[in-house]
């Protein structure tokens, strides 16, 4: 049965593109711009690409960018400048995740009236006060830390 059903869904996905045919565009006498599946008679029609469009890959990054005269003459000063640039990629990746959790917590703040919490090993709900100054304690945060 699972077999027949995936089967079945992938032909259907298939089926799609192999039934699209030619599509043509033309404007009339007046200015309105038509779509058909038959061309005009008289008039000169475009046709227009109904496939899918397919994926641009990723553009490569760069593994290292070419030395400098100042990380030649100084090793030192280009280890060290290495290390502050990888700090601060590590940072900022830490910066992204912190947001967004953040941006989940906030969405979860108001979206869920009935929030419950442990405070001391006991499970209590928000009060709607503690969930409105949650929601704005957050809304700070995000404006302060987040772009």
């Amino acid at each position: 049965m699972r077999r027949m059903i995936i089967t079945s869904s992938l032909l259907l996905a298939i089926s799609a593109t192999a039934m699209a045919g030619q599509v043509y565009k033309w404007v009339d006498d007046k200015g309105v711009t038509h779509f058909s599946a038959q061309p005009p008679q008289g008039q000169e029609a475009s046709t227009i690409n109904t496939a899918l469009p397919v994926p641009k890959p990723a553009p490569a990054e760069t593994t290292k960018p070419a030395p400098t005269f100042e990380s030649i003459a100084n090793p030192e000063q280009a280890a060290i400048d290495a290390k502050v640039k990888q700090d601060v990629v590590a940072k900022e990746a830490e910066r992204k995740k912190y947001c967004e959790e953040v941006r989940t917590n906030l969405a979860q703040l108001q979206n869920n009236p009935r929030l419950r919490m442990e405070v001391e090993g006991e499970v209590r709900r928000l009060s709607e006060e503690e969930r409105q100054a949650r929601i704005a304690e957050t809304q700070k945060s995000i404006t302060d830390n987040c772009n």
